[in-house]
């Protein structure tokens, strides 16, 4: 049996290898286009390679999944993090746990992930060809014919396709008959014009909750996490992860919506007045500018509390009291278009689900092809999240082709 695995990605080099160990008497072929194989696993993670994430739980770990989470439940329960982490460990490749649940190589280089896989790869026989570009594939003799740029023309049994989020491997995948959900982008930040923000950037808080109303959209996102003040808006893991949700509303917005941030965990506007309140009754002669009413950064405190003026706490009414606590708990802010997060190149879009069997990861419309990795319709937000997706649909893909 001949398998072509186009793709030398994370999702494309652990199928081979799963492929390789489950059927040795298998030639398996990558084909790489590029003349470096893992170059997006090497660059993650500012070099360190965010592996995955310390969540062993399925049902826990697919609300991490804007787009495929259904199907990730059952994809899961063969193959998880828990899993992922011991694959690496048996080959020399200890995982740590940092305080957020992203979980990297205790080298804290990506290089050390990349050496495994390529290792494992070699030590399996597994044919490795860069600079491998397919033009066309034909499906023939119940296989495929893959033309390579150059003329070359190439018979395999079966076929995986973990282009990553590369155009040509969602062009082969729709001449093969599939249909490709349009691809926008997931994950980046937002840009903001505030002069509540103004000259704020660096400022950040620990835990925020945010609302996000798109515009011409009845749905309102929500999300919780690390909030940072940037040059241009907000980012942060909190935004990142409302953006990854509601990618596709914001797309067809143009990027225009209303953001409610609240900063003080737990606290509603109700509450937060109560806060101040007291502290008007124990500090009535301190000014109001410079001295917080709650645990907040001071610089940010300002901002807000600029429309009070010079006023002490002793003057300052009900109504400049609820509007300040409306600020800490569900502050206002108009987005007005997109940055980008440069850790990550994640987009939602790709081959559509339901023509997928997720139990091997095989097309329900050409037999003998299968998918890995990001060229699905799959996405999950920052933090080891899309690598697991990765590692568990080639680990299912490279299983089943002993049929």
């Amino acid at each position: 049996m001949n398998v072509a695995i186009l793709g030398g990605g994370a999702a494309g080099i652990f199928a081979a290898i799963r492929c390789a160990s489950t059927h040795p008497g298998a030639r398996v072929v990558v084909l790489e286009g590029t003349r470096r194989p893992l170059t997006k696993l090497r660059i993650s993670g500012g070099g360190r390679c965010n592996v995955t994430h310390h969540c062993f739980e399925p049902k826990e770990l697919v609300r991490n999944y804007p787009r495929g989470s259904r199907e990730l439940l059952q994809a899961f329960h063969r193959f998880q993090p828990q899993d992922t982490v011991r694959w690496f460990e048996e080959r020399g490749v200890p995982l740590k746990v940092e305080a957020d649940g992203r979980m990297f190589p205790t080298t804290d280089s990506s290089e050390t992930v990349a050496a495994c896989l390529l290792g494992e790869l070699k030590r399996l026989q597994v044919e490795l060809r860069l600079g491998a570009i397919v033009r066309a594939i034909a499906r023939e003799n119940n296989g495929f014919t893959l033309s390579l740029q150059g003329g070359a023309a190439v018979f395999f049994d079966k076929l995986v396709l973990a282009t990553g989020g590369a155009p040509a491997g969602y062009e082969l995948a729709r001449k093969l008959g599939h249909e490709i959900v349009p691809l926008v982008p997931s994950l980046f930040t937002f840009m903001v014009k505030d002069p509540r923000l103004a000259e704020l950037a660096g400022v950040s808080f620990p835990r925020a909750t945010l609302a996000l109303k798109v515009d011409g959209e009845s749905e309102t996102f929500e999300a919780e996490g690390p909030l940072l003040i940037t040059h241009w808006g907000l980012s942060g893991p909190a935004v990142l992860r409302i953006s990854a949700f509601a990618a596709r509303a914001l797309h067809a917005s143009g990027y225009r919506g209303t953001l409610r941030i609240g900063i003080l965990p737990g606290v509603n506007a109700d509450a937060a007045f109560e806060r101040i309140a007291r502290y008007k009754e124990t500090h009535a002669r301190r000014g109001v500018a410079g001295n917080p009413a709650a645990d907040v950064p001071k610089r940010f405190w300002e901002k807000i509390a600029a429309p009070v003026g010079a006023k002490t706490y002793a003057d300052v009414t009900k109504l400049e009291a609820r509007a300040l606590a409306d600020e800490l708990t569900r502050g206002a802010y108009a987005i007005h278009g997109k940055g980008e997060f440069k850790e990550e190149f994640v987009t939602a879009g790709g081959v559509a689900l339901k023509e997928v069997d997720f139990r091997t990861m095989q097309s329900k419309i050409v037999p003998g092809l299968f998918f890995a990795g990001e060229i699905l319709d799959v996405d999950g937000v920052t933090g080891g999240f899309n690598f697991q997706n990765a590692w568990t649909t080639a680990w299912i893909a490279g299983s089943g082709h002993g049929g």
